[in-house]
């Protein structure tokens, strides 16, 4: 394969100072989408190849980092795609690995994670995309390439969901019956 002496150099040179300066950040916002350490820094890994396989030169650090972001999240919608089926069926097979502990209520209205862990992989991206990014709606929509109107029903029923999750964790702790 030929190539010329610069080509390599300055994608390489984008990716090791992106790795460097952005590599924290972008693990905290895998984790924060995936939920699991492990998963967070192989989202970061794949996406980092996948944008640098891709990538021509003339890329900056902010360009680079906004691929890299966007593959991340791409990569774990595609997972969730793919699990999604075995997911719906898997409780029926397994047992958990994590055991609820005899606070898991009061933990749980504490522990923002175990509270986006509960939601399904669209509606926890476009949460964290809102309220971790800081993304509007609108601008939710096209990272997702869906409508506004999705982007506001997937808002609406992960915080629902995360309500219904704290609303029960505060009935049973006033010594209420979960219905």
């Amino acid at each position: 394969m030929t190539e010329t002496k610069n080509t390599p150099a300055r994608w390489e040179d984008v990716a090791a100072q992106l790795v460097a300066e952005r590599g924290e950040a972008l693990t905290r916002y895998a984790y924060l989408i995936s939920g699991n350490r492990d998963d967070a820094s192989d989202l970061v890994h794949d996406a980092l190849v996948k944008t640098f396989g891709r990538l021509r030169n003339g890329f900056g650090i902010a360009s680079a980092e906004a691929y890299v972001r966007r593959a991340i999240l791409n990569t774990y919608l595609d997972r969730g795609r793919k699990i999604s089926r075995w997911r719906k069926i898997a409780h029926l097979t397994v047992e958990p690995d994590i055991h609820e502990s005899a606070d898991a209520d009061t933990e749980a209205r504490l522990d923002l994670q175990s509270q986006l862990m509960k939601l399904r992989p669209r509606e926890r991206a476009c949460v964290v995309l809102r309220y971790y990014e800081d993304l509007k709606v609108d601008d939710i929509a096209a990272t997702l390439d869906i409508s506004s109107g999705a982007v506001k029903r997937y808002l609406s029923d992960g915080l629902a969901r995360m309500a219904v999750s704290l609303d029960r964790a505060d009935a049973h702790d006033l010594g209420g019956h979960r219905g």
